[in-house]
């Protein structure tokens, strides 16, 4: 799926940003990623609330296979072939799609992180030099 393609499948649903990524395309509302376009199809944001309708439909979770073991991700789901040729009801899974990961981005808040304080550089390359002239005068003095 080309880009043109893909901001024609999502007029109803409202303006997309497509961006590229992995071996297609990352689809996104608002900041916030909803759906991926990849050579294996087309898929939707899904979590706890939406995954039931995806199974529903017979969709399966996006996949990808490494050397040693397949790996499912559970919170995209591949897009139901029938939406293709709905493009109103293709708009309403996306706003749910979209709805599954704005809540998938509040549970993922970060907590305050401690910051440790880092030495500027240039003090540890004067040390460093400091050190340097020290063991030299050193031995200068034997």
């Amino acid at each position: 799926m080309d880009r043109e393609f893909l901001i024609d499948l999502f007029a109803d649903f409202g303006p997309v940003t497509i961006r590229k990524m992995f071996s297609g395309y990352g689809i996104s509302a608002d900041g916030t990623n909803f759906a991926l376009s990849l050579r294996a199809g087309l898929f939707l944001r899904a979590d706890e609330a939406t995954i039931p309708e995806f199974e529903a439909e017979g969709s399966k979770p996006f996949q990808y296979s490494t050397r040693t073991k397949t790996v499912v991700v559970n919170s995209y789901w591949e897009l139901p072939a029938r939406l293709f040729d709905d493009s109103a009801e293709l708009a309403q899974w996306a706003r749910a799609a979209l709805a599954a990961a704005q809540r998938a981005k509040v549970k993922k808040r970060p907590k305050g992180k401690k910051v440790v304080p880092k030495k500027p550089v240039a003090k540890k390359r004067a040390a460093k030099k400091t050190a340097r002239r020290v063991g030299k005068a050193k031995r200068a003095h034997r």
